[in-house]
């Protein structure tokens, strides 16, 4: 009997009995509903979230916006004036490629000229009548003009033509001669308007396309660059020693730290702050599951945002010098992220810093990109560019404040 006992076990040691064979202890379990069931894609979700927020927002503009937002983004190319940048252009020219901030400037000069000379033929009427001949300066014009930088040179392809720029190849020294991004991103840094040697601080600053832009003004005296994610800051590493010589970089000082916290560290200290707040990329989250904040795992993540905004438009705000420039950026349509921040942003600084806080009109943004972008005219404070099929650029909403 033992022996038999014994060449069982040993069968059973050998292998599978009577073609049985035994069943892997992993694939043992009891179905969970929760972890089994279809979870609804974070793309979905988002999508739902602005039906039923845009829809009321935008209205009739929504499905439009929405159809863009489905489809391919467009890109611009930013130039690098850091490389041979002529020849560049010229190749891109010749795919019928065209620098939208140069015919900008070409357009804000026009009307510039018109205005003078309208206020010259005023003048000379005024002097035939018996009038002093004293005029009021337009404040619109020469303002049109000063909001173009044009050491910014970005080409994007025409309206309705959805070519795509190749990616860019390194020089002889290993700098690379354009850097692909919505193009609708370059309008805060334009809005900006950096000056010759002004102390600029970008306070969100990876993964760096607007550091870029930022340096390719040739204006900054400084240009300090933080963003509190450790990885995203090597990013933005990355971006500045593949496109800035090392001589301009030694200029540039990048940090990892607290945003929030930025007005408690350098308070008072520059003339030009950017402040392109983390919000809820709303391209992003309707086309690509990786790293969506409407994943239900980031709900609280989410809902916290615009305290979030608010807390780093406050430390931009602080930051900035009296008569200081403060530009806040989102890639969201929300009110709740953009007019509503702003708003809230300025009502704190007022009650308990006592630090006035002026919005500054950007409506001349609308006239000098309108064949580039579309518009959203139904914005309180600020610009916003809307998604289109012919244009599908944006979300991009941003605005201009003035510290007291």
């Amino acid at each position: 009997m033992a022996a038999r006992s014994g060449r069982a076990a040993m069968l059973l040691r050998k292998g599978p009995v009577l073609g049985l064979s035994p069943v892997p202890r992993r694939y043992l379990y009891k179905k969970k509903w929760a972890t089994t069931s279809p979870r609804i894609p974070a793309t979905r979700l988002a999508l739902h979230h602005f039906d039923t927020t845009y829809s009321l927002q935008l209205q009739e503009r929504w499905p439009a916006v929405r159809a863009a937002m489905l489809c391919e983004q467009k890109y611009g190319a930013l130039l690098n004036n850091f490389a041979p940048a002529d020849l560049i252009a010229q190749q891109l020219e010749l795919l019928s490629a065209t620098d939208f901030v140069s015919e900008a400037a070409r357009r804000a000069r026009c009307w510039q000229e018109s205005a003078d000379v309208e206020a010259e033929r005023r003048k000379t009427s005024l002097e035939g009548s018996g009038g002093d001949g004293t005029m009021v300066p337009t404040e619109t014009s020469p303002l049109l003009h000063a909001s173009v930088s044009s050491n910014i040179k970005c080409y994007t392809f025409p309206r309705g033509d959805i070519s795509r720029f190749r990616p860019a190849w390194p020089d002889s020294l290993g700098i690379l001669s354009y850097y692909l991004m919505d193009a609708a991103s370059l309008l805060p840094v334009l809005a900006l308007n950096v000056q010759l040697d002004d102390l600029v601080l970008d306070l969100c600053a990876a993964p760096g396309g607007k550091t870029l832009a930022l340096l390719q003004t040739g204006a900054c005296g400084h240009l300090a660059a933080n963003d509190v994610s450790f990885s995203r800051t090597k990013r933005l590493y990355h971006i500045l020693n593949s496109y800035i010589p090392k001589e301009i970089r030694e200029t540039v000082s990048i940090t990892s730290h607290d945003g929030r916290n930025w007005g408690e560290l350098q308070g008072g200290t520059f003339h030009k702050v950017l402040v392109d707040v983390p919000c809820t990329t709303d391209r992003h989250s309707v086309m690509e599951e990786e790293n969506n904040i409407f994943h239900k795992m980031r709900t609280k993540e989410r809902q916290m945002l615009p305290m979030l905004q608010l807390q780093l438009l406050m430390a931009g705000i602080l930051a900035a010098k009296p008569e200081g420039e403060v530009v806040y950026s989102t890639c969201s349509l929300s009110q709740l992220q953009n007019e509503h921040v702003v708003e809230r942003a300025i009502d704190i600084a007022e009650t308990q810093f006592n630090i006035t806080v002026h919005v500054e009109d950007l409506s001349h943004f609308r006239m000098l990109f309108q064949d580039t972008f579309c518009f959203f005219s139904g914005c309180r404070l600020g610009e916003l560019v809307l998604p289109h099929l012919t244009a599908n650029f944006g979300p991009l909403y941003f605005c201009k404040l003035r510290r007291a």
